[in-house]
């Protein structure tokens, strides 16, 4: 079998990759039936040698629901009417998801505001308490 390239630096061996075929649902009249062309692509990500610790943490984040409590990802594609269409799909959904979670996030840097945006909010809540402070009713002995 072949290696599945995910990023430069993380490939996946194939025999990796377990694929069962189960009937699917929805439309196909008889076909749906007898032939079993749903395709669930099972990869142990927790026992994978080939994923750095940092990948699988992200991969555990984003597959949510797909990931067992074994750690297992279990990718489910039956959106067509042939075994191959699935399998093609199942393939790309996985490898998709392995790259966003391989993309190492960008840290926030923090910053301060500038000295002409400290001035600008503090010029511009004056205002709105000066309009505030016209639209108050006149107490009787008060004057302007």
């Amino acid at each position: 079998m072949g290696l599945i390239q995910i990023t430069e630096q993380i490939t996946i061996e194939e025999a990796n990759l377990e694929e069962k075929f189960v009937r699917a649902s929805g439309p196909g009249g008889q076909n749906v039936n007898k032939v079993s062309t749903a395709v669930q692509l099972r990869f142990d990500v927790e026992n994978s040698a080939s994923l750095p610790d940092a990948v699988k943490k992200r991969l555990k984040i984003l597959a949510g629901s797909k990931m067992t409590d074994k750690g297992v990802l279990v990718i489910d594609a039956r959106n067509h009417r042939t075994q191959s269409q699935n399998r093609k799909e199942a393939r790309e959904r996985f490898v998709d998801l392995l790259r966003k979670a391989a993309d190492k996030p960008t840290t926030r840097k923090k910053t301060q505001p500038s000295k002409r945006a400290k001035e600008k909010r503090l010029l511009e809540k004056h205002q709105r308490s000066t309009l505030k402070q016209t639209r108050r009713p006149i107490k009787p002995g008060e004057e302007e």
